[in-house]
């Protein structure tokens, strides 16, 4: 279809497909537990009811899930390492497994190294807001890489320290289920804080190639209002600014300071280890107005009032399944607009994450979001963004987090109950794609 062809890209553009542990791999009962098995064994926390014990059962039936990779045709295959999993006995050789089955298809491994599922034991003692778990986290980081390394050059600290703030820890619809709003800050910190000590731990071990995989996306004031301005600057100073600005900058937005734990300022030069590339997760903008003193529902997910702003719905564009509008164009202005912000400091970017949530195989409206999307992209390619790669989540059904498997992002469907796994038309779309870019 024509509305689904894409431009062709640099030689050496890196395409892949990203996944995550705790959504995908299963073998709950061969790892140690993580803060998302106490969560969800908690009635009422996820929208099915379901836990990722099975999960797609990757763990056991990876062989199958890298021929997939292979028959598509991806460069790069982003994953993520299972902290508690890798505190197993045992557990590390999962990982071997995985990554000489990807060396031998070809497909280079890409591994996160935490993406979202702390070890529980680490949340009872205080998890997050404990600034002694961002330096578990760098052992943590120094032994997978100590590992895996002589056969993985590329690798991600963490995966979206904003959404684990916020969800995690401010309001509580995510693991581990905290709900202290802006006393919530002092997890973002420590969170950065371990990024910056996973780096100084990764080139300890040689490692030359390392980046983070942060979600950004535009804010849009609700209206030229001053209250409503003002708000949506607080906004993007707290998803956006608050998790850039310390990597980027080697500073925290004034306007944030008091929130942050004390000596927070004494961190910043580790926070700004230097990064070989910089990861975007993007899915959609926000459109963000004045407070209005009532619960109000974005996208499925409900905010408390007592916020000092709130969500508003975006208005005049198609929504995907989950009910997330699709703004291809503000893929573009969010690069361009981080170049603007952040100059020759801003490293090499890379799309870690982008994709939707559609039902069905032959999922021709996944194609046009993809399409669009990667249409956006190349755009902020030729108005001066050095992008360096793509990657699209995901490609299997998986678990969704708090909405369970009501959600499928996947370029591959996943049967629930026999966990057959089929090919869609976007994973045959793709796949021509990467061939036409070869």
């Amino acid at each position: 279809m024509a509305s689904a062809a894409v431009p062709r890209f640099p030689p050496g553009f890196l395409w892949g497909v990203s996944t995550s542990a705790h959504q995908i791999e299963g073998g709950a009962d061969e790892r140690a537990p993580s803060v998302w098995d106490a969560f969800t064994a908690e009635p009422g926390r996820v929208r099915d009811g379901s836990t990722a014990a099975v999960a797609c059962d990757h763990y056991h039936r990876y062989r199958e899930d890298v021929a997939l990779l292979r028959d598509l045709g991806v460069g790069a295959y982003r994953f993520s390492v299972s902290w508690p999993r890798a505190e197993s006995p045992g557990g590390l050789g999962f990982y071997d497994r995985l990554v000489d089955e990807l060396c031998a298809a070809g497909v280079r491994p890409v591994p996160t190294l935490f993406h979202w599922d702390l070890p529980l034991a680490l949340e009872e003692t205080g998890g997050w807001l404990r600034r002694a778990t961002a330096e578990e986290f760098a052992r943590y980081a120094g032994r997978v890489a100590d590992h895996l390394g002589d056969r993985v050059r590329t690798w991600i600290t963490l995966n979206e320290p904003a959404e684990h703030t916020l969800l995690g820890h401010a309001l509580g619809v995510h693991a581990p289920g905290r709900a202290l709003l802006l006393d919530a800050l002092p997890a973002a910190h420590h969170q950065l804080l371990a990024h910056g000590l996973a780096v100084r731990a990764l080139r300890a071990v040689g490692i030359t190639d390392v980046g983070i995989a942060n979600s950004h996306g535009p804010v849009w004031p609700a209206s030229q209002d001053p209250e409503d301005t003002a708000a949506a600057e607080l906004y993007d100073l707290l998803l956006n600014r608050l998790f850039a600005d310390p990597l980027l900058l080697g500073r925290y937005p004034e306007e944030l300071a008091e929130l942050l734990p004390d000596g927070a300022a004494a961190d910043l030069e580790t926070i700004a280890e230097p990064l070989d590339w910089y990861g975007v997760n993007y899915y959609a903008p926000t459109k963000v107005g004045a407070p209005r003193g009532t619960e109000t529902v974005h996208s499925g997910l409900r905010l408390p009032a007592g916020l000092p702003f709130s969500v508003r719905e975006i208005e005049g564009y198609p929504r995907t399944d989950y009910g997330w509008p699709v703004v291809p164009e503000a893929l573009t202005a969010l690069l361009t607009g981080f170049r603007e912000r952040y100059g020759d400091r801003l490293p090499p970017v890379v799309i870690t994450e982008n994709g939707c949530s559609y039902e069905g195989v032959d999922d021709q409206e996944r194609i046009a979001f993809l399409a669009a999307h990667i249409r956006a992209l190349h755009a902020a390619v030729e108005a001066g963004v050095d992008v360096r790669g793509y990657f699209v989540w995901s490609l299997l059904d998986n678990f969704e987090w708090a909405e369970g498997y009501t959600r499928r992002f996947g370029l591959v469907h996943v049967d629930r109950e026999t966990l057959e796994r089929t090919p869609k038309a976007s994973y045959a779309w793709f796949r021509e794609v990467l061939r036409a870019q070869r």
